[in-house]
């Protein structure tokens, strides 16, 4: 198999850097991404809203496939805003909130009032926003949203049910980034990004250790199976999601399962940072995959990756949107965001690649529901 190959609807690369020296541009990355959920599942244990998200067996699918087995970890009902975003920054607030007033948070009305004061803003192409808008409710702080110009207004009503304050601006996602740093400046308003760059680390590590649970959750259930997958596909925007997963997986599997790191070949950041050995900003048409259209990764997030994946993949709008539909007649509507990481393996299983086999075993993430891109 050569390590790099292109056909429709799909390009993928082979990690050049597993198991290899990372090139310095990526060394010379600030920070390491967590791999221990314990300090999440602590927080959340006091949450009421914290339940742990099913674990779906797809046998007609896998048939279909021609896999032996298909397991689809569903985020979609994650304490009640639809996506596994409620992990990352609801909890990277809730732990600004328990620092401020450590166990009495958890006394009667307390956690109302903890935060009161303080304003959160920042840019989302999805989910994201919400979480903030969620977190700083339960907590008493405000929440400033910004979004691009694309984005669908009946999500900007969905912020604003949160109690969020949402603001437009930029036609694209690294516009609205760029907007909510101003405002964060000028305002003395706390950014809360769910991506990393050279001297903003500590709080999208907090986001991302958020994600640790849904992969904690998803082992522990499998190896209560007896089982190990052989292939997991992450989709990816900034690369947080794929890089806690991942970073998390490897503790628990060591190199065991071939991990596919899954992105719109409109918004190849990832990919096409791996293949330059350092970050790069990516440029490309509007995806219809629009939480993972990101033009820019985490640097947090790529430094990981690239220690701990194994190919990174990209994927078109409409295939994508055609693979989807199957994960709807299974009961398992989604977004064609939610849904990249099944595209993924789709296009692999067309390709031949991948060493995806009648015995294959795989794992995969829902990410979010049919709202939305």
């Amino acid at each position: 198999m050569p390590d790099d190959w292109q056909c429709a609807p799909m390009k993928i690369i082979k990690n050049p850097w597993r198991h290899a020296p990372l090139p310095a541009a990526i060394t010379e990355i600030q920070g390491t991404v967590r791999s221990d959920p314990a300090g999440v599942f602590t927080l959340l244990a006091r949450c009421p809203a914290a339940h742990k998200t099913p674990l779906v067996e797809c046998a007609p699918l896998a048939q279909a496939l021609g896999i032996a087995r298909l397991t689809i970890k569903d985020e979609r009902g994650r304490m009640g805003l639809g996506s596994f975003k409620a992990l990352g920054a609801a909890y990277a607030i809730a732990k600004e909130a328990h620092k401020r007033l450590g166990d009495k948070l958890f006394g009667e009305g307390a956690a109302k009032t903890a935060l009161v004061g303080k304003t959160y803003v920042a840019a989302t192409a999805g989910n994201h926003g919400l979480s903030i808008a969620a977190g700083a409710r339960v907590f008493g702080a405000k929440a400033v949203i910004y979004i691009a110009q694309t984005v669908d207004e009946s999500f900007a009503t969905q912020l604003r049910s949160f109690g969020a304050e949402v603001v437009r601006e930029g036609a694209e996602y690294a516009a609205s980034l760029a907007a909510a740093e101003r405002a964060a400046q000028a305002n003395g308003w706390q950014l809360l990004s769910d991506t990393s760059w050279p001297g903003y680390t500590e709080l999208p590590l907090d986001v991302m250790e958020g994600y640790l649970v849904m992969a904690s959750e998803a082992a522990t259930d499998i190896e209560a199976a007896k089982w190990q997958p052989t292939h997991i596909f992450l989709q990816a925007g900034v690369g947080g999601l794929a890089a806690a997963v991942c970073a998390h997986l490897r503790t628990r599997w060591g190199d065991g399962p071939t991990i596919i790191v899954v992105e719109p070949d409109a918004a190849p950041a990832l990919q096409a940072s791996i293949e330059a050995g350092k970050p790069l900003i990516t440029i490309g048409p509007i995806s219809n995959m629009g939480r993972l259209d990101c033009k820019e990764p985490s640097h947090l997030a790529l430094k990981l990756l690239a220690q701990g994946a194994d190919f990174f993949q990209t994927i078109s709008d409409a295939y994508t949107e055609q693979a989807i539909a199957e994960l709807a007649d299974h009961a398992l509507a989604t977004s064609p965001s939610g849904g990249a990481g099944y595209a993924g393996l789709k296009a692999a299983l067309a390709d031949g690649s991948l060493g995806l086999t009648p015995d294959s075993q795989v794992l995969l993430f829902l990410s979010e529901g049919p709202i939305g891109g």
